[in-house]
């Protein structure tokens, strides 16, 4: 297992070396990996300087990953590396199956094609690496943005049923309806159903863990933070991109994606903010039924609804709401965006993946349903800070104080020219809001495209511009930026007429009051009616 890890982590590491030699050093947050710059008057440290008590720390991390992958697993993993790394070499290397004529050799495709092939750990590190452009080399983050979180499905009767007596401790009879057999959708943790609940009769999603899924998280997850350890520690020299330290950030918010009770916490304290905020009759998430609900059985609400990029079924959808509570595309989208804003704002994380399939219009009543909170971010305050003064120098187009306000999140171990920096924002920014998306006719519909990769391209010219003048923005940021981008690209289809930023003028403002008291967590009334901030 562990010698084809290294394979893996070497390809990456190869790159990034390349990628990032004038990084600066770290940042004391621990949500930022940043790059220390080298020095010619400083010795490389090398395995020999290693001492006794770091030696006897890997050993130890190394047994405790062995400890908790198991007897098994450690073997069987090991078995089913070497036969995708095989699988995918087989696409590189001349042979008849290709009729010896192979595909030219792109270390960050083959490495997306091995991690697809290794499952559901490796396809969630995958998607990480797609969300993290701050952390990455752009060449991944784009190749990434193709790795497939779909699997194919298990037989319900003898796969997904048995975990759901085993969860729910009784007999489904009594707690369904019905369950239809043939799922909605099949990913790499889990598999989601619908079903009617014999109660009450309401429509509802379950979304069930797969079998064993957990163990063999556990198991890839230490070896991959242990692979981490064993990397920095033969090679000091690569301390400095911190890859330990992602690589237990990984473990730590991965796991928790096995824990269906935590992520129906969101859903409620999302719900709870939606109501506290005054925005429950506007927008929604799914009702979760605790009664019903486990660490590997989340059942929730079904929300009927199309999605934000469908025009022609929005336009339907609200054309047939009560004429007393007129509403449009344009008020959709905002009402989206204010929502999310205040999110923001307001709790202690933010929905990092307003992609349009986790955005919908509701059918019954036109209010935003949002979906999936499986990623979501966190704000440290310095970040929090940074992006109002952000928000409020593009609101004037100020390029100057926005030099400052990035300059004052990153972590640098140089001298930032303000003058410069703010030249290239000005160039970049006025590139990002040329953009338009792309319209496609078909016979049915008129749709815009919005497309992931498009979204992160433009995160990645970001992130250049603030590399190349020394600066390493914490993952977050990149967060916010992307879903920032997927709001722009939403407004710009369903409100193209709307003056942003004269409404972004007076509701900044409210915003940076509101700052002044509570940070990421706090609580406030917001104007549902403005456009509150966008990045």
């Amino acid at each position: 297992m562990m010698k084809w890890f290294l394979v893996i982590m070497a390809m990456m590491m190869a790159n990034i070396q390349a990628f990032v030699p004038h990084l600066p050093s770290s940042s004391s947050s621990s949500s930022l990996y940043a790059f220390s710059s080298s020095s010619s008057s400083s010795p490389k440290k090398s395995i020999r300087d290693r001492t006794p008590q770091e030696w006897q720390s890997l050993v130890q991390s190394m047994v405790q990953a062995v400890v908790e992958a198991g007897p098994r697993a450690g073997p069987v993993r090991t078995l089913q590396g070497v036969r995708a790394l095989q699988a995918t070499l087989e696409e590189y290397l001349p042979n008849p199956r290709n009729q010896f004529r192979p595909a030219p050799f792109e270390p960050a495709k083959a490495l997306r094609q091995l991690f697809e092939r290794l499952g559901a750990t490796y396809i969630k590190l995958g998607q990480f690496v797609a969300s993290s452009p701050t952390l990455f080399p752009p060449e991944y983050v784009t190749e990434f943005q193709k790795c497939l979180d779909q699997t194919e499905t298990l037989d319900f009767k003898t796969k997904i049923k048995p975990i759901l007596q085993q969860e729910l401790g009784q007999n489904l009879n009594a707690i369904f309806e019905s369950i239809d057999p043939i799922p909605l959708a099949s990913a790499s943790i889990a598999q989601v159903h619908k079903a009617v609940l014999k109660s009450d009769g309401s429509t509802v999603v379950l979304k069930v863990q797969k079998p064993g899924i957990d163990s063999l998280l556990k198991a890839d997850l230490g070896f991959l933070k242990v692979s981490s350890e064993l990397l920095e520690f033969v090679q000091p020299d690569w301390e400095r991109t911190s890859l330990k330290n992602i690589a237990s950030d990984i473990q730590s918010s991965m796991l928790e994606e096995l824990d269906f009770v935590k992520e129906s916490r969101n859903l409620q304290e999302f719900s709870d903010f939606l109501q506290r905020e005054g925005f429950s009759s506007v927008a929604t998430a799914p009702r979760v039924y605790p009664k019903y609900t486990t660490r590997k059985v989340l059942v929730m609400e079904y929300l009927d609804g199309v999605s934000l990029l469908d025009t022609n079924e929005m336009t339907s959808i609200l054309q047939k709401l009560p004429s007393d509570e007129p509403k449009s595309l344009e008020s959709t989208i905002v009402t989206a965006l204010n929502v999310w804003t205040a999110s923001v704002q307001t709790m202690p994380w933010f929905h990092a993946d307003v992609h349009a399939g986790n955005l919908l219009l509701l059918k019954q009543d036109g209010r935003v349903g949002f979906l999936d909170f499986g990623i979501v971010g966190k704000i440290s305050g310095k970040t929090f800070t940074a992006v109002t003064e952000l928000s409020q120098a593009l609101t004037v187009g100020n390029y100057t104080a926005m030099a400052v306000a990035l300059s004052n999140m990153g972590a640098t171990s140089e001298t930032v020219d303000i003058d410069q920096f703010a030249s290239d924002l000005e160039q970049v920014t006025t590139r990002l809001l040329s953009v338009q998306p792309d319209v496609v006719l078909t016979e049915e519909s008129i749709g815009v495209q919005v497309e992931s990769e498009e979204i992160t391209n433009l995160v990645l010219d970001f992130v250049k511009v603030t590399e190349n003048n020394g600066l390493r923005l914490p993952r977050e940021f990149g967060l916010l930026v992307k879903q920032s981008l997927y709001f722009d690209r939403y407004l710009k289809l369903l409100a193209p007429g709307l003056d942003v930023m004269d409404a972004m003028t007076a509701s900044v403002e409210e915003a940076s009051l509101l700052l002044e008291d509570e940070i990421n967590g706090g609580g406030g009334d917001v104007n549902k009616d403005k456009v509150v901030i966008d990045v």
